[in-house]
């Protein structure tokens, strides 16, 4: 403790278990987090609701095997016939059996909820820059002296302020990472195959393709693209599916590539 004057020794480093990655591309894959037991996906609808950032951060959850919950912010800036459309929006992912969860730090709607699901837990908060995580955080701990960026009056949007990770302890029990918002979160360092497998509704399709080798894009005999058709899996959540595919090449450096290539 640099304020106390205390020092301590590290005597072990445990190994990690359920870590939380993204590729860098100068460094490598860096950890987010580890030895978590939730992950918390914030999303809002400003500065935009993107669907596809939240099917990349599923895709991860899925490739670790973290329990993701899905929180929608700021929903008091929604009419009501924008909240009737974001709800519809979001079932998509509530029938695949994710969690969602709408909340507000100004009307204080889903913030006893999400204390709920927090509590005796290791959360990781994650999100683009500006959906408001650290408000939430405040709302769950008013004394964390976080640095949380005023809201303009006319955009609705937040100032980014956190700048590192930061582990929080919460009073009735558990941990929190505040972790850093991101423009788009990246997964050129997992395997197509697993990224494929992390789209929890192909995992039925997959194999029973006509060819081996099937792109699941025109294929003939591709049995992920006739569920499509069929309406058996969502027609959004496929072409987010494809432009994570498509970003990922685009992203990857020509010196790395996942594990297994």
């Amino acid at each position: 403790d640099a304020e106390s004057g205390v020092s301590g020794v590290i005597e072990i480093v445990k190994d990690r278990h359920s870590v939380l990655t993204r590729p860098d591309y100068y460094d490598g894959i860096k950890p987010i987090a580890a030895n978590i037991d939730r992950i918390i996906v914030v999303s809002a609808i400003l500065p935009t609701l993107s669907l596809n950032i939240i099917d990349r951060y599923l895709v991860a959850c899925e490739d670790i095997g973290i329990t993701p919950l899905i929180v929608l912010n700021k929903v008091e800036l929604l009419s009501e016939e924008e909240r009737t459309t974001v709800t519809e929006q979001l079932k998509t992912y509530e029938n695949l059996g994710y969690e969602v969860l709408f909340t507000s730090c100004k009307t204080g709607e889903g913030i006893s909820k999400l204390n709920e699901y927090l509590n005796d837990n290791i959360s990781v908060f994650v999100g683009q820059s500006g959906v408001g995580k650290s408000s939430l955080i405040n709302q769950v701990l008013p004394d964390a002296d976080e640095l949380t960026g005023d809201i303009s009056d006319n955009s609705g949007l937040g100032q980014h302020t956190t700048t590192a990770a930061k582990l929080l302890h919460l009073p009735a029990g558990g941990d929190l990472i505040d972790s850093p918002g991101v423009r788009e979160f990246g997964l050129w360092h997992i395997p197509t195959e697993r990224i494929t497998w992390g789209f929890i509704e192909f995992r039925d399709y997959l194999g029973g393709c006509k060819f081996r080798d099937c792109k699941h894009l025109n294929d003939p005999g591709c049995l992920l693209r006739e569920a499509v058709e069929e309406g058996k899996i969502s027609a959004e959540r496929f072409d987010s599916y494809h432009r994570i595919l498509t970003t990922m090449e685009e992203q990857r450096p020509s010196h790395s590539q996942p594990p297994g290539a």
